[in-house]
């Protein structure tokens, strides 16, 4: 394998460094809407499945309550979606797209991939960027399944 001892060899740097490009990306797309990038995937996943609860909604994203509730506050404060308590379970809450995401919908999801088109990024290359990223990503979380068993 390569030489671990050098930055430019790691993996993660380079993880990390295209993950930096990709905030500036998604920064300038979302910025005219007044969404952040995690703002934006919450849409993204209720615009796959809308009227979900905010468990369901976590679960799908890999986030704790903690960092979703004042997030979905903030989008509900803002016209993006808006939240109800179940009448049959009051332990639940429901999330709902508002008219204002669906509006919005096209022009956002067109100015992402108008960018990710600007960066000469083909869509096979996309589809095989896609593939390896989360072939790695599943046998890191493999690997941490393993070391922690």
């Amino acid at each position: 394998m390569n030489d671990f001892r050098s930055l430019n060899s790691q993996l993660c740097f380079a993880v990390y460094e295209t993950a930096g490009e990709f905030n500036k990306l998604y920064t300038s797309v979302l910025q005219p809407f007044g969404l952040t990038y995690p703002q934006y995937l919450v849409l993204l996943a209720l615009w796959e499945k809308d009227e979900v609860t905010m468990k369901e909604l976590g679960t799908k994203l890999h986030l704790g309550t903690g960092t979703l509730t004042p997030m979905i506050s903030r989008m509900q404060e803002n016209g993006w979606l808006r939240k109800e308590r179940s009448q049959k379970d009051e332990r639940k809450v429901f999330i709902y797209l508002e008219e204002k995401a669906r509006y919005h919908q096209t022009s956002i999801t067109k100015r992402v991939s108008e960018e990710i088109e600007l960066c000469r990024i083909s869509a096979s290359e996309y589809k095989e960027l896609m593939d390896r990223l989360n072939d790695l990503h599943q046998k890191l979380r493999e690997r941490t399944n393993t070391a922690g068993a």
